[in-house]
């Protein structure tokens, strides 16, 4: 048994491809398995009943700030408590006002904060900022 050494300093151009045969074979595997997966579609059919058939959106309430603190719910004074109570009421209709609010000039950062974070807490969203 005897071993013959190279005596050419060549460098061996060959690459071993069979690793790489091994990973795209494995890699076929996965993406059969999971296409059908990916274009699998399913449809659903909701019924309409149940749904209210009046879409019209709520009018907006209007809630001023004046510079002295005052605050009116559409055009009425009201107190902190009536304050919170109407957006209560205004929020558990079926469909959220927008709430349009008018600050005064002179009017406190602390009064519109106020404001503000009452109807986050009742869940009036859609607040719009209007001039007075």
């Amino acid at each position: 048994m005897a071993f013959s050494a190279r005596h050419d300093q060549a460098p061996i151009s060959g690459i071993n491809v069979t690793p790489l045969v091994d990973v795209l074979l494995v890699l076929l595997i996965i993406f059969m398995i999971s296409a059908p997966v990916i274009a699998h579609k399913s449809s659903l059919s909701f019924s309409s009943a149940g749904l209210p058939t009046d879409t019209t959106p709520p009018k907006p309430i209007r809630v001023a700030i004046d510079a002295d603190g005052s605050t009116f719910w559409n055009g009425v004074l009201v107190t902190d408590a009536t304050l919170v109570e109407q957006m209560r009421l205004a929020a558990a209709g079926t469909t959220r006002p927008v709430l349009d609010v008018a600050a005064a000039d002179g009017a406190s950062y602390e009064d519109v904060a106020r404001v503000l974070a009452e109807a986050k807490v009742q869940g009036l969203a859609k607040v719009e900022f209007v001039e007075r």
